[in-house]
């Protein structure tokens, strides 16, 4: 299973022989523990659920802790990483470090795009103002959001709104480097969410 619950450090660049600088980011990839497994028999479908870093047990709730208990950990974040099938080394306790990747591998990333708050239509649609000459007052209002008929506003209509902070996935990047002693991976090019957020990658299909 290649995937891992990872933390976005920043970002930096590389230069490879023939000059060319390419920009990485650096995530921090600490190893995960299997803390469950989901087969076709039980729950209907193959799963593995993995957990990231270590919470204080004061801050983890009574059942989570019954649940984390055959894994031995007490992980602060859990995914589930849905795969075509459950092989022997996929055992709850067992661990996922960073050599499962390695340079050149293409993955998908998800991460959480930053938040921008409360945008107008300008912003968060780039539609174009209104004049400013010859008496124009419509300088970045909306304009008009229906007709008479049917007397409601369609769902999906772009207007202002909450801009941001939303799941964003980048498809197909690759690899850039693999440290397994400082618990760094490298992928080209940029990737969503600010630094210190949580960022998934997983093997691309």
């Amino acid at each position: 299973m290649k995937a891992l619950i990872t933390r976005k450090v920043g970002m930096t660049s590389t230069i490879a022989e023939d000059g060319t600088v390419q920009a990485i980011t650096l995530l921090s990839a600490s190893p995960c523990v299997i803390t469950q497994v989901k087969t076709d028999e039980i729950d209907g479908y193959t799963a593995v659920q993995i957990g990231f870093e270590e919470a204080k047990e004061h801050n983890v709730a009574k059942a989570q802790q019954g649940h984390f208990k055959a894994a031995g950990s007490m992980p602060k974040i859990i995914r589930e990483f849905r795969v075509d099938e459950v092989t022997e080394d996929l055992k709850v306790g067992e661990k996922v470090s960073p050599e499962v990747f390695s340079v050149g591998d293409e993955i998908d990333v998800t991460g959480t795009s930053k938040g921008k708050g409360w945008a107008g239509t300008i912003k968060r649609h780039n539609f174009h103002r209104g004049r400013k000459t010859h008496g124009g007052r419509s300088y970045r209002r909306p304009g008009s959001i229906g007709s008479m008929y049917p007397q409601k506003i369609f769902k999906g209509k772009k207007m202002a709104g909450q801009m941001g902070y939303e799941q964003v996935t980048v498809k197909n990047l690759k690899i850039a480097l693999v440290d397994t002693e400082l618990g760094v991976i490298g992928v080209t090019g940029a990737v969503p969410g600010p630094r210190k957020g949580i960022v998934i990658i997983k093997e691309a299909k």
